[in-house]
């Protein structure tokens, strides 16, 4: 069990990250009283992605007066009729008791900004890459809901160091090999190649824990 107790606390999060979260869980890394999820990809639609987030956290009080909401900043909500809108208004909307993770998106969850520019040192020459968790593969349908080969061709091929997926757990590996056809399909779509760069959960627990402190009123 994780030194830090999660037990009196509701964690809701982005759909795309419970596949981590899911398996934190399981492995007995986390012990949260609850995990309640959002759509996958609802930064394409801000004001679906606000209605479940509040409805969750509303539900997630039900049971503890404690909720970890694991969201990005400004990359994941960007309110452009109302830019001073932003993430952490509706955190502190929600009253006593919510704190969000402190990081700008999912893959700042696995990986810092300087480890990711380390990494696309590494991987790709230094050159863009266009960052993914193993969630924007699982759930592209949901993730790049409405792109078409056109909206594709105009965002990844830019990034020419490739796509590069953040994985803690494997997924890409698996999912190469179990369906070859649908990957290489996808990173036909995306006009980029696409390679699993292994990361550890040290980051994302620890994001995570700070949290649980400060709801704990430890910090």
């Amino acid at each position: 069990m994780a030194e830090i107790s999660f037990a009196d606390i509701s964690i809701v999060s982005c759909g795309t990250l419970s596949l981590e979260l899911n398996h934190l869980q399981q492995e007995g890394l986390i012990d949260p009283a609850q995990i309640l999820y959002t759509t996958p990809g609802l930064h394409q639609d801000i004001h679906e992605l606000e209605r479940q987030l509040v409805r969750q956290i509303q539900k997630a009080k039900e049971r503890t007066d404690k909720v970890l909401v694991v969201y990005g900043g400004k990359f994941c909500y960007v309110n452009a009729d109302e830019p001073t809108r932003q993430m952490r208004t509706i955190i502190a909307e929600q009253g006593a008791g919510v704190a969000r993770i402190n990081a700008t998106h999912c893959m700042d969850m696995l990986a810092s900004e300087a480890e990711r520019t380390a990494i696309a040192r590494e991987v790709a020459g230094g050159e863009p890459v266009w960052w993914m968790t193993p969630g924007w593969v699982k759930f592209r349908k949901l993730v790049f809901k409405g792109w078409d080969k056109g909206l594709a061709n105009e965002n990844f091929p830019r990034h020419t160091g490739g796509a590069i997926v953040l994985d803690a757990i494997g997924y890409l590996d698996r999912y190469m090999t179990e369906k070859p056809e649908e990957f290489l399909e996808y990173c036909d779509w995306m006009g980029i190649p696409m390679v699993a760069y292994s990361v550890t959960f040290d980051r994302f627990l620890s994001l995570l824990a700070d949290q649980a402190r400060k709801l704990h009123g430890e910090d």
